[in-house]
């Protein structure tokens, strides 16, 4: 199959680094000094896991040069940048193309099947601590790599899926086709939306989550008003979230942080509204009490205004 992967940083970069490793027909869609650098001397990884070495040569174009019509579409793009997407997606996609979004943001798949009503478009997440550190060069903070993806309704099901978990596998990558996409998409989310909000609440890396005190007891709440949220969803999880999560935690190198928080203290435009804001809204909505994250976001409303801005 043919493989297009929108966006090259630490999540899409690294899908497009291992795939193109383990010899699959992978396109990544990146821009500017970060594609330049991939174009001219292949994607350097530098990793916890496997060491630091180069993927040479790599296929990467921006939207404008691509002409190809892949089989699969992995959309990595920050919850920001998504709009942007659609209508190169509905430009390269044949009838046939399956769209896997690999986002932050909870519920990305259902919305982003609404905007492309012609073709299949799951649901999914990723479980990964990578970023650009430098135009063709990704760090890669920690061993965890894994894939999540799957479709809203059973009667969407295709035998391509399982395809594609084949290539993830032979790839290197942990992959879970779920036959529970809503459940297992919001349990990375009660991920990493703590994360973000208690990071960017202390300005606090993961070394400081990691020790005992209130940091980590208000990462640990933030966890619990989400497995509140979703038991008003009609949710269960099938694992203590709470221990599950101070374990994902745990794995991570001491400096480790979320994307939005790199993203906040650049000045750059974050998912602050759709990993903190947007679980205050999905609180009222459900009729759900969740303090901890209403006091985060109100301290936080006066930077995200700005931000907007």
């Amino acid at each position: 199959m043919e493989y297009l992967v929108i966006g090259a940083g630490g999540t899409g970069g690294c899908i497009g680094a291992y795939m193109t490793e383990a010899g699959k027909d992978v396109t990544m869609i990146a821009r500017g000094a970060h594609l330049e650098a991939m174009q001219a001397g292949g994607l350097r990884m530098e990793t916890t896991k496997k060491g630091n070495y180069t993927v040479r040569p790599v296929k990467a174009f921006d939207m404008e040069h691509y002409t190809g019509h892949p089989d699969v579409i992995f959309v990595c793009v920050k919850g920001y940048s998504l709009e942007e997407t659609v209508p190169f997606i509905e430009k390269v996609a044949k009838q046939e193309t399956v769209v896997i979004p690999l986002l932050n943001i909870y519920g990305t798949g259902g919305r982003l099947q609404k905007r492309l009503p012609g073709l299949l478009v799951t649901d999914g997440c990723i479980y990964i601590a990578g970023e650009i550190k430098e135009p063709g060069c990704l760090w890669q903070n920690g061993d965890i790599f894994r894939v999540v993806f799957g479709v809203r309704e059973p009667s969407e099901h295709r035998e391509v899926l399982e395809g594609i978990k084949k290539d993830l596998e032979d790839s290197g990558i942990e992959v879970l086709l779920s036959d529970h996409i809503r459940r297992d998409a919001l349990q990375k989310f009660s991920y990493v939306s703590p994360a973000a909000a208690c990071g960017q609440y202390y300005d606090a890396m993961a070394g400081a989550m990691q020790k005992p005190g209130e940091i980590r007891d208000t990462f640990a709440a933030l966890i619990g008003e989400i497995d509140r949220l979703a038991h008003a969803m009609g949710i269960s999880f099938e694992t203590d979230i709470v221990q599950t999560n101070l374990a994902i935690l745990d794995n991570l190198t001491p400096e480790a942080s979320t994307s939005m928080q790199r993203d906040v203290k650049k000045g750059n435009a974050s998912e602050m509204d759709g990993l903190i804001f947007e679980v205050v809204r999905m609180g009222k909505a459900y009729n759900v009490d969740l303090p901890m994250y209403e006091k985060i976001a109100a301290s936080l409303e006066s930077s995200f205004i700005r931000e907007k801005d």
